[in-house]
């Protein structure tokens, strides 16, 4: 019987408790991986995943720490390594949502959170990566269509994003030469909680008839994505960015 393509292997997934998060968290542990998530405040969804994927036998251990704080993801890479020992695989998942705002409306203390949690939290896990990641690592960051598809009232999310992409460039040739992958996965409308609560039914109904594919796309979707990347099969991609959006472009 052929072993689990990560087994052995260990992950850290930023905001793994709901949606793609916990979706990437459940699959990288059913591919052998032993999983540190983090999650900002839902301690029972965070606990559910706990148990869904101790359940199915593997292993994944959530930690609250909300990444707008200073520190925040230096201390979670130095509590996972603690808990796992060296991490090979980081997911840079967490995205702080906020309800649509113009730009003549746009506080700024908002906009620089949106920064910290969405680009530069990812800056400092991949800092950390590139001090203290086996040679051979994955890094897979996640981002949105909307970097290219532009919507009103999402300019520090879109902007943060674009911020997350341009990392995952340089840092694919900068630690490409131990191996190292740096990849981009963005997804297009992804069914989850949050896209249902910040759109109306007939928006999502629209979205989906103008996909190729005709459908939104389900959280395993974009997990299954970030799986074959963190996987040996993507040991030739580098530098990529991966649209997961059913042909939506």
């Amino acid at each position: 019987m052929t072993a689990p393509q990560l087994q052995g292997k260990k992950a850290v997934v930023t905001g793994g408790s709901r949606g793609i998060g916990r979706a990437i968290v459940e699959r990288l542990a059913r591919d052998g991986a032993e999983v540190v998530f983090s999650y900002a405040s839902n301690a029972q969804a965070a606990a559910e995943v706990e148990k869904a994927v101790k359940s199915a036998g593997g292993g994944a251990h959530a930690v609250r720490i909300d990444l707008a704080d200073p520190g925040a993801a230096e201390r979670l890479m130095e509590l996972a390594e603690e808990r796992l020992g060296p991490v090979d695989i980081i997911v840079n998942n967490a995205a702080m949502s906020f309800t649509p705002t113009p730009i003549a409306d746009l506080d700024e203390d908002l906009y620089d959170r949106a920064m910290t949690v969405n680009a530069r939290s990812v800056f400092l896990t991949t800092r950390y990566a590139a001090r203290h990641m086996p040679d051979g690592g994955r890094i897979i960051n996640i981002s949105t269509l909307n970097t290219i598809r532009p919507a009103p009232g999402i300019a520090p999310y879109a902007a943060s994003k674009g911020a997350l992409e341009q990392l995952t460039a340089v840092a694919a040739v900068e630690l490409g030469p131990r191996g190292i992958t740096v990849n981009t996965v963005s997804p297009g409308a992804t069914d989850t909680d949050l896209l249902r609560s910040t759109n109306p039914e007939e928006a999502l109904t629209t979205v989906a008839a103008i996909t190729p594919l005709r459908r939104l796309g389900h959280p395993s979707d974009v997990a299954d994505v970030v799986a074959f990347l963190a996987g040996p099969d993507a040991r030739w991609l580098t530098g990529q960015n991966l649209h997961a959006t059913g042909g939506l472009a």
